[in-house]
Parts: C-alpha cells; structure tokens; sequence
C-alpha cells in the first residue's frame, strides 16, 4: 500500500505556487535578454494547468502566449521551479 505525501489540496497549491512562479520569473535571463516579458504573458495559460480544471484544451490566447515563449525560456524556468521544493524542505515529489 502507498501513502501519498500529500493530499490532493496540498499538491495542487504546490502546483499553483509553481505555475506563478513561472509565470512572474525574472531572474531568467538568455542571450542577455529577459524572459519576463514573454512569461507574463501566459497568465492566459494559468486556468488549463491547475489540476481539476474544468477547461482540459487551452484557449488559442494560452498557446499564442505559449508558442512566443523561447525554448531556453521554458527550460530554464522549469528547470528552476522544478527545484522549488528542495529549496523549501519539502519532501522529493514524485509525479508519474
């Protein structure tokens, strides 16, 4: 038998805070120029990637947002949100 670490409620604040800290980053910085502008933009995103959202497809808005953002951009920010809970003394997450 698994016991989760944390209940649905708790995950899904921790995702939320993830998804903000994307979306406000600016300590980003590639080829000199600042990802802030291009990831303030996919507040428009932020209703599709909450778990249990009652919208699965995103809006045409979220993926225009989405498709300006360079690659390095995503990746670095995921790289740094993805480090997120270390930071904060919380248990490894596991998502299958």
């Amino acid at each position: 038998m698994t016991v989760s670490v944390f209940s649905s409620s708790k995950f899904s604040t921790i995702m939320k805070v993830v998804v903000m800290v994307a979306v406000v980053l600016v300590v980003t910085v590639v080829d000199g120029q600042s990802c802030n502008t291009h990831l303030s933009g996919l507040n428009v995103c932020g209703e599709f990637v909450v778990p249990g959202a009652d919208t699965t497809n995103p809006s045409a808005e979220c993926c225009n947002a989405l498709e300006a953002v360079p690659s390095d951009c995503i990746c670095n920010t995921f790289r740094i949100a993805s480090r997120l809970p270390t930071r904060c003394n919380i248990p490894t997450l596991s998502c299958n």
